[in-house]
């Protein structure tokens, strides 16, 4: 069963510890996180014009980062799209289950980390926006 998440997607601001050699911003465990982290990837080298993502997880909540460049995360709660640019590494996009997620728009060179709450599994996944739609409308994600 599809855990419910009642948070929206939303930036969150994770801080940034400022020091003239440079600065550092801090993911910990069990710190200031709205889940326990499980899994991380990145994403990069996406060729001009494309897009990653496409889908929604039934369980899996993200953070999504903009290590370098830029790029714009739509999401949509089955109600209304929202677009967020990220490009700064010390805010994260917070994507709760059950939201549709797409990045789009990456500036050359551009790196996402994404941070997830639940291992890889293929059956998490909901690739289909129409079936997307209609889990929502019944309350099942």
């Amino acid at each position: 069963m599809a855990r419910k998440s009642s948070s929206k997607a939303r930036i969150i601001a994770l801080g940034k510890i400022r020091d003239k050699r440079g600065n550092l911003s801090v993911i910990q465990a069990g710190k200031g996180l709205p889940f326990e982290i499980a899994r991380t990837y990145w994403i990069y080298d996406v060729p001009g014009g494309e897009h990653r993502g496409g889908h929604a997880y039934h369980n899996s909540q993200e953070l999504i980062i903009a290590l370098s460049g830029s790029f714009d995360v739509q999401v949509h709660d089955g109600t209304e799209e929202k677009v967020f640019r990220l490009e700064r590494c010390d805010k994260a996009l917070y994507v709760p289950s059950g939201t549709w997620r797409r990045l789009c728009n990456f500036a050359t060179n551009s790196t996402a980390l994404v941070i997830a709450s639940t291992p890889y599994s293929p059956r998490d996944y909901i690739r289909d926006f129409a079936k997307f739609i209609d889990l929502k409308t019944r309350g099942e994600i």
